[in-house]
């Protein structure tokens, strides 16, 4: 690799030069350092970019405003190379109002190449090109300026291997023949990095401990409550759990309080708050009961699916070691479970289970099934293998 002009971009001025510079090329390495531990939305401190010939920090603090540079990022015309992108991703979407679409991810191509999933950059450099990052500024005040030398190499390593690695994984995908399968995983991403753009959004708030043992009108509550506190803390740019703890939340729904003065005397609720939270109690309780969130109920499992789970888990690991896949990015154990559970149920698997969509199902699906059908059996074929199971 020869060696990158190393430039930083600290003024507007700058900023220009550097952006007629990215609009010549077709493919950048990305990456940003941000704070988030104090705000709604992560602070943006720095952004690192690559292309074949320099490196480039620039700095949001000093050099302007970047709405040139972040219509360049979402060009579709122009590869975007990340790793682990999802705050980029979030970034990217935040300040230029779209959606970024041809972006590649490392870590998730790393997956479909026979690498671990997740696996982090400084192992990612060290697996493929031998070389050993140093991780020395992961914790690092990165509001604070001027920004120290150490500070300025570790942001140049960010992106320094991004388009190396890129040019190593992209010709394994070619290679594969499972490009496709890359794009598939990077718009599920995409869609996971932005709720907006999800069939099905997450339903977050059901997250919060305590929420299972409630009846549905209080879990209408908590729903409200949650919204009502994302709202707030948007406006305020705060972290919501800052501002009204997720176990308040939880405790109001349960004690289904009759006034405002009721949700005022509990313990650590601060008073600008309990206005905001009161009217979406009310909100809640207004609605029919059909609109109520449904409980949902654990599954009793009978003893031999979780016999079976394991049979199967074992099996897709095998396969996923021969045919060079990260079992992790495959599938995970919720998925190994509806799938076992809806063949003896004779149902069809649920709608987000990994396995029934894309490259998995024509891929990864048909073996599976044909071992819980009892059309193929398995036998130890080779100890010493990665992959020591024949399917016969």
């Amino acid at each position: 690799m020869h060696k990158l002009e190393e430039i930083i971009v600290a003024d507007p001025q700058s900023l220009a030069e550097c952006c007629v510079r990215l609009q010549e090329t077709k493919v950048l390495g990305f990456d940003t350092e941000f704070v988030g531990e104090d705000t709604y939305d992560p602070s943006l401190c720095l952004i690192q970019i690559s292309t074949p010939d320099a490196l480039f920090l620039i700095d949001p603090l000093g050099a302007g405003p970047l709405d040139a540079f972040w219509k360049l990022l979402v060009d579709p015309a122009r590869t975007v190379v990340v790793h682990a992108g999802r705050e980029e991703t979030r970034m990217a979407r935040r300040h230029s109002g779209q959606t970024p679409s041809n972006w590649f991810d490392l870590q998730i191509a790393a997956g479909l190449v026979g690498l671990n999933y997740p696996l982090g950059h400084a192992a990612l450099v060290y697996q493929l090109l031998g070389i050993q990052l140093s991780k020395g500024e992961t914790l690092t005040e990165w509001r604070h300026r001027p920004l120290s030398p150490s500070q300025i190499s570790y942001a140049f390593d960010d992106v320094r291997y991004l388009l190396p690695l890129w040019h190593r994984i992209d010709l394994h995908l070619e290679e594969l023949k499972r490009r496709a399968w890359a794009r598939q995983e990077f718009d599920r991403f995409l869609a996971q990095a932005l709720p907006e753009m999800a069939a099905q959004p997450a339903e977050k708030w059901r997250k919060l401990k305590g929420t299972g043992v409630l009846d549905r009108k209080r879990l209408a509550l908590v729903r409200a409550m949650f919204m009502a506190r994302e709202t707030f803390a948007a406006q305020m740019n705060r972290p919501p759990r800052v501002l009204v703890r997720d176990d308040l939340i939880v405790e109001v729904a349960r004690r289904n309080p009759k006034s405002a003065s009721e949700v005022a005397t509990m313990r650590g609720m601060a008073k600008r708050f309990v206005q905001p939270l009161w009217d979406a109690i009310e909100q809640a309780r207004k609605l029919p009961p059909d609109q109520f969130p449904k409980v949902i109920e654990r599954e009793q499992d009978r003893p031999q699916v979780a016999l079976v789970v394991n049979l199967i888990g074992a099996i897709l690991n095998d396969f996923c070691a021969r045919e060079k896949l990260a079992v992790s990015l495959t599938a995970t154990v919720s998925d190994l479970k509806d799938l076992v559970r809806s063949k003896m149920q004779n149902e069809a698997p649920a709608e987000t289970n990994l396995l029934m969509t894309g490259w998995r199902k024509e891929f990864v699906l048909p073996t599976l099934l044909e071992v819980l059908e009892g059309k193929r059996s398995v036998r130890i074929a080779n100890l010493d293998s990665d992959s020591p199971f024949a399917l016969e």
